[in-house]
């Protein structure tokens, strides 16, 4: 009866600890995203603070507007009579003592401008009858041009507005009074004109040599779609699909890729067996700081192995910046041992249990001595960088048009979606205005950015 009582004391004491592992996770301790936190307790803040007020750092440039040179409109306020209550002399001949100068920027009023094509017929003296040329994209008797739907497409795919929201800011703002139905159609254009742009970055990304990969549920018509990225700093490269292994190879990019792809610990990425792999970084740190949290003492491995990514992370942060290729030999055997050193702290705080089952903090444990290669992946390679933040941050804008707008009520409405996106975050990163590639795209065909590497 004791052994039973020993066994089933255990059992509950595993399951309780379990139970409060999981009402203890959040963002900052757990692959969770930061939607879920809810609005309850804060949560911490990671890292420690600068010490710095909030606000403007010393030293960086402002953005005070300016005074410009050439004023579309100037009204001179000159006296009359002098202010001076006993003078009060007439000022209409009086000698210019200063001149102050003060501009209020504002926008006009919505108005719209409209270019009238006629075409002339000329009858020949040969009796041939000549039209003159009707410009490129004049299709209609009346319609909108390039600048209203570059306006629909970037309320849509810039500020994640809902087709409505389009439609009633084009017409409190522009005077344009279109329908939901027109931005949708011109969303589906665009993202149709983005076809040239679209191969052309998958070759791009596809010789790159560190790309960051990731994917993130999208609600599409009451169920679940992923949307894919393969980024750079300079390239953006979206597709959306389920999250298998045909869905992440769909995107044209990974295929074949032999440079290295920073990624979390999704397995699915494991068949690009051409590339190297590397782990984020602040997933691992979330994950060890999950097991610590619960269990400081215990656990106290997990804060070893924490301190030892970051002290390598500082090492290569401050070898990027003094210009140097690589860690040096003595260095990279020293994280190393430290690594090693944790993991072997880690299986003595966590042995097997009776049945040979090994807890969650365990699995952690040989999860870090089985991708020992991965997860040190930034120590070896300096061009690799510690976390995969770049592909959070380009995928974010999926969660901003879910909570702005809601969710997507077709697949092929959620792929104009990425199309689009891709365009707009590729362009941002080379310094480009969004309208102005908009426009482009719907007069002379897309925006295409150079080649970055050879």
């Amino acid at each position: 009866m004791l052994v039973e009582l020993r066994v089933r004391v255990e059992r509950l004491e595993a399951e309780n600890a379990e139970l409060r592992r999981r009402l203890g996770l959040n963002s900052t301790n757990s692959s969770k995203p930061p939607s879920s936190d809810g609005l309850g307790k804060p949560k911490p803040r990671s890292g420690k603070g600068s010490g710095r007020r909030a606000g403007k750092e010393p030293g960086s440039p402002g953005s005070t507007l300016a005074l410009v040179a050439d004023p579309d409109h100037t009204v001179v306020h000159r006296p009359d009579r002098c202010v001076n209550p006993v003078c009060g002399a007439d000022l209409g001949g009086g000698v210019e003592y200063g001149r102050q100068r003060r501009q209020v920027f504002d926008l006009p009023e919505p108005k719209l401008v409209v270019t009238e094509h006629q075409f002339v017929a000329v009858l020949c003296t040969c009796g041939q009858v000549s039209q003159g040329e009707v410009p490129a994209g004049v299709t209609g008797r009346a319609q909108y041009g390039p600048g209203v739907k570059a306006a629909a497409v970037y309320g849509r795919g810039a500020q994640f507005l809902s087709f409505a929201r389009v439609a009633g800011l084009l017409g409190d703002l522009c005077g344009a009074s279109v329908s939901t139905g027109f931005v949708h159609a011109v969303v589906t254009e665009a993202a149709r004109r983005l076809g040239p742009f679209t191969s052309h970055l998958a070759a791009l990304l596809h010789v790159e040599r560190v790309l960051h990969v990731d994917e993130t549920p999208a609600r599409v018509d009451g169920g679940f779609k992923y949307v894919h990225v393969a980024c750079t700093p300079m390239l953006t490269s979206f597709h959306v699909g389920g999250r298998g292994k045909a869905d992440i190879d769909a995107g044209g990019v990974l295929p074949g890729f032999d440079g290295t792809i920073v990624r979390d610990g999704y397995a699915a990425y494991q068949h690009l067996s051409d590339a190297e792999h590397a782990w984020c970084g602040a997933h691992l740190i979330r994950d060890l700081r999950g097991v610590h949290e619960q269990d400081p003492a215990g656990q106290a491995w997990a804060e070893v192995m924490a301190d030892t990514l970051l002290m390598a992370k500082t090492m290569t942060e401050q070898a990027v910046a003094a210009g140097r290729e690589a860690l040096t030999d003595a260095e990279i055997s020293h994280v190393r041992a430290c690594y090693a050193g944790a993991i072997a702290y880690g299986r003595q705080q966590n042995p097997p249990d009776r049945q040979g089952e090994v807890s969650k903090a365990g699995k952690l444990v040989e999860r870090f001595h089985t991708h020992r290669g991965m997860i040190l992946r930034f120590v070896v390679d300096l061009a690799v960088p510690f976390t995969n933040n770049q592909a959070e941050r380009d995928l974010r804008p999926v969660k901003l048009q879910q909570k702005i707008s809601g969710t997507w009520r077709t697949l092929q409405g959620l792929a104009d979606f990425a199309a689009v996106r891709s365009y707009l975050s590729t362009a941002a990163k080379h310094g480009q205005d969004a309208l102005d590639v908009l426009k482009q795209l719907f007069t002379t065909g897309p925006w295409i950015p150079a080649a970055l590497s050879s």
